[in-house]
């Protein structure tokens, strides 16, 4: 899942209004300079970035329900929710490229509230402040000695570099096919949708 954040976010930085789209930092910053110029146009526009967002969080709170990772939830809608507005992201991209950005933060924070909690630990898919913090926390602990969760350490190391993957093939992507490069985690998403709502129903049936 954090690979398929980091193709989301860097299409969204090189084409879709060149606007990050899976973390919520640097979107509220620039939403408070915006109102500071008086910008009301890039105001509304960042604001409604963290509205999508935020909306797509809400949705998933609404369809997984609970605080923590449990096989038999509602993961498999969560996630052909999130393929369906990668996909309708490029659909409306040409005749909206605002409307399409805002469908592509619903889907991540879609993606990141679905995802949100693992073995009792927080976890993000859609950034890696969080990670990168965590696993510092982690490698500090081991070097002084102390004890040190290293399950947590491998997750967050894991998690980083699957967004940096993701980012990397995304960049790739956009210089081949632009835009549709929303196309490969839209598919990725589905796939994963599929694979879980066929691994539920075998686990249900063992």
């Amino acid at each position: 899942m954090a690979f398929i954040a980091g193709i989301v976010n860097v299409v969204g930085i090189l084409g879709l209004d060149h606007q990050a789209l899976t973390h919520l930092t640097g979107n509220t910053t620039l939403l408070s300079a915006a109102l500071a110029d008086a910008d009301l146009s890039r105001a509304a526009h960042f604001a409604s970035v963290l509205a999508a967002f935020l909306g797509g969080a809400v949705l998933s709170g609404m369809i997984v329900q609970g605080d923590s990772l449990v096989l038999g939830r509602h993961y498999g809608v969560a996630l052909a929710l999130e393929s369906a507005m990668l996909f309708g992201a490029v659909i409306v991209l040409s005749r909206s490229a605002a409307l399409a950005t805002l469908m592509a933060a619903f889907a991540c924070g879609l993606q990141n509230a679905m995802a949100s909690t693992y073995s009792g630990a927080v976890v993000r898919t859609t950034h890696v402040s969080g990670m990168f913090t965590d696993l510092g926390i982690g490698i500090g602990h081991l070097l002084r000695g102390a004890p040190a969760d290293r399950k947590r350490i491998a997750l967050c190391a894991l998690i980083i570099f699957g967004f940096f993957a993701g980012g990397l093939a995304g960049a790739l992507l956009f210089d081949a096919i632009a835009e549709r490069a929303l196309l490969v985690p839209a598919v990725l998403t589905a796939a994963v949708a599929i694979g879980y709502v066929a691994y539920a129903s075998w686990m249900r049936r063992r």
